[in-house]
């Protein structure tokens, strides 16, 4: 059995109490341990923990599926708010590095916390580029390999090189991947590799087609139209049971998600539940 709580994310609806920001973490529970895949900005976090009765006692480690500050600015939070004395952070060897959003005036959005401030709040990196299972049946994605033409993504996202600012690919975005009786459960952070790559990929690895349930972030709202049009066909094509998006999606494409899948879409704010 599987359960995913939405912690963080841009919306809240019927959670009296529950604080919204442009972020995602989710909380889920498994029988082989409970964990927190991403952390928000750091604004709500403790605050919408507390009001869903998560408990940080329970968590067994932190995934990260990649560098942005909308992922990872709760990070130091999460492990001061720990009883533990080292928390297992998987994430991918690039977490550190230096990215800017042009569009914002080259706005810094990357972790907002120096590695080693992190290690001394508790965290054990355990950084990795490969498809891996963490426990029974739960896999982190590592880097997807950009198998299709046109999920370019979002060109506005730049690193600093020495030949100046280059296009950051973002090959550190990562997805869970979750083996159930019913199918792949998958949850996406921000689907920089592409949700319909991330998709074939996971089946590709576990050897499951039947993808039964999507979850988070599809990052579709800064790409082309051309990208958004071939990717929702390519869902459509996929069957896939439900599918319920948030945070970098935007509502112009939840809005063409929700016509295209009517009752299986469904959309993912904070304190929404979903088991499978």
């Amino acid at each position: 059995m599987i359960k995913a709580t939405v912690i963080c994310e841009n919306t809240v609806f019927g959670n009296l109490g529950a604080v919204a920001e442009h972020g995602w973490s989710v909380y889920i529970e498994t029988e082989h341990g409970h964990f927190l895949f991403d952390t928000g900005q750091g604004n709500a976090l403790i605050n919408n923990m507390s009001l869903l009765k998560k408990k940080w006692s329970d968590l067994s480690g932190i995934f990260i599926s990649h560098h942005h500050c909308d992922h990872t600015g709760g990070l130091l939070s999460a492990l001061q708010a720990m009883p533990h004395t080292e928390v297992p952070v998987y994430a991918h060897p690039q977490l550190f590095k230096t990215s800017y959003l042009v569009r914002s005036n080259h706005r810094y959005i990357g972790v907002p916390h120096r590695e080693v401030a992190l290690i001394d709040a508790g965290a054990k990196f355990i950084y990795n580029r490969d498809f891996v299972e963490i426990v029974p049946n739960l896999y982190l994605t590592g880097e997807v390999p950009r198998t299709n033409d046109y999920e370019i993504g979002d060109t506005d996202i730049v690193i600093e090189t020495e030949n100046g600012y280059e296009i950051d690919p973002v090959e550190d975005d990562q997805s869970i991947i979750i083996r159930t009786e019913k199918g792949l459960f998958i949850i996406l952070g921000c689907s920089h590799a592409g949700i319909i790559n991330i998709i074939n990929y996971a089946m590709q690895k576990t050897g499951v087609q039947n993808v039964h349930t999507v979850i988070g972030g599809t990052h579709l709202w800064a790409v082309s139209e051309n990208q958004k049009e071939k990717t929702i066909q390519a869902l459509l094509e996929m069957n896939i049971e439900r599918i319920g998006v948030s945070h970098c999606t935007g509502f112009e494409v939840s809005s063409r998600l929700q016509q295209a899948f009517g009752n299986r879409f469904f959309h993912c704010n904070v304190g929404t539940v979903v088991t499978g």
